[in-house]
This record gives structure tokens, sequence and C-alpha cells, in this order.
């Protein structure tokens, strides 16, 4: 079931008629605007498809242009005069039925004047219209989606321009939002504990570091113990910060006077 029926007529601002069926789209669904060129599925017979959408709806949409009543129909005639013209028999299905019907007069079309409509359409002239003006489309398709959303209360529960619905999109985000801000606290809270810890490495930029290290510790190419003698060739930067019992020092002592000596 389509809650809002589209009526247009082909030859006078389709271009608006298009506007208002996406923005209504947008708001409540497809599922609840019919607008016969995009709801309507190929291969199916569009003369029962039109009846029973506007046997159907909660609202009708009547899109009114400069030319909506002097376009021609197969005979040469105005297509408003024909009883068989479907935007005619559409307006006419839903007055009928005294569901809501809203006028949309675009750009330069003048107010509905009474006289000049077939007799089955004359209470579309006592409708309060809305205008278009495809300068501030913005702005009165707002209008016209809040005016559905407000006297129909159906199709209000699922206007995504509803203020619980941006509440929702809001509290969706703010929590989007913290988890993402958790999982950087975690990391950075993971980097603090491993400096902590006495060693780590900062993705290679800033190379190892070492900090109070209470046992063994070894970096560059070859071994190196908190003992009294190094081996191997220590060719890298090493840092050692904590109490190293003064045994290093020995060692270098040793070797020096072994120098002096001679041997």
């Amino acid at each position: 079931m389509s809650d809002v029926f589209i009526n247009y007529r082909t030859g006078d601002e389709e271009s608006a008629a298009t506007l208002i069926a996406r923005e209504l789209i947008r708001r409540f669904g497809r599922e609840h605007v019919f607008f016969a060129s995009d709801s309507i599925e190929l291969g199916r017979r569009f003369p029962a498809e039109l009846a029973g959408a506007a046997e159907k709806c909660d609202a009708l949409i009547a899109v009114i242009g400069p030319r909506w009543a002097e376009v021609r129909g197969p005979d040469g005639r105005p297509a408003l005069e024909a009883e068989q013209d479907w935007t005619r028999r559409e307006i006419r299905t839903a007055l009928d039925r005294g569901v809501l019907v809203i006028p949309v007069l675009v750009g330069k079309a003048t107010r509905i004047d009474r006289v000049a409509l077939p007799e089955d359409l004359r209470e579309l002239a006592d409708c309060q219209y809305k205008r278009f003006d495809h300068r501030n489309d913005d702005a009165d398709l707002a209008v016209l989606g809040n005016t559905l959303a407000r006297q129909l209360p159906e199709l209000g529960k699922v206007d995504r321009d509803a203020p619980a619905a941006r509440d929702r999109a809001e509290t969706k985000s703010r929590k989007g939002s913290a988890k993402d801000a958790g999982h950087t606290r975690m990391r950075t809270r993971d980097v603090e504990q491993r400096v902590r810890g006495g060693i780590g490495n900062l993705n290679g930029d800033l190379g190892t570091f070492i900090t109070e290290p209470q046992g063994p510790v070894n970096t560059g190419t070859g071994p190196q113990y908190n003992a009294p003698h190094f081996e191997g060739d220590n060719t890298g930067v090493q840092f050692t910060a904590g109490d190293n019992s003064g045994t290093v020092h020995q060692r270098f002592e040793r070797e020096r006077r072994y120098s002096d000596d001679g041997r």
C-alpha cells in the first residue's frame, strides 16, 4: 500500500514531480510513495496499477504547472477535458474518497480557477495549495514533507526527518565515536605498559629503548651481559640504565692496565 500518490501531467512539470517523489521516498521510504514512472514494475498493466494505487492512497499530491490545463490530447483538445484522462481520473478518485488532496502549484502556475475545471474536479479549487519554486526547492519540499508527516500519523512514524529519528541517528553516531575513543585509550595504555615494563620498540622509528633493567640485557649484533665481560661485535648502540654494580667498569680497567704494561 502506498500512502502518498504523486499525480502529474506528462508535458507539464515532470521535473518538479520527480523532485517531490524523490524527497518523499527519502523521508518515508519507497513503499510509502507511488510515482508511476518509478513504482510500476516492467510488464505490469499500468491502468490497473494506477487505478489501484489511487484507490488505496491516503493522500494525493496534484502537481500543477503553467501548462497543466493546456496540454493537448491525441484528439487535439485539452487533455483535461477528456473523462478518461488519467490525471483527471486519479484526482477525481481521491476527491471522491475524501482523502487528503494537496495541489502543488509550480513556477508561474496561477491559483486554480474553479470555473475552468471539469465539474467533477471543481472541489480541487477548494483544497489549500502549496506553491513550489525550483529556486527554493529545499524549503518547499521540507514544508510538504512536514505536512504529510503531521496529517498522516502512520506516515509520521516512518519519517526519517522526525526528531525521534534524528535523535536515534545522533545517538548511534555518539556510540560509534565513544567506541573508537575507547580503542584509542586501550592502545595508548598498552604502549605505556610496555614502556614501564622496560623494553619496547616504537614502530622502528626511535629504535629500541630499555629502562631500568633488572636482569640480562642484550641489544646489537652480539651478546651483552651485565657481568664482568662483553663478547661479540656489539656495533649497535646500547643504552643501559640502572644498577649494574660496576662490573662493566672493572673489565675496562683491566684491559687498560694490560695495554699500559705492553702485555
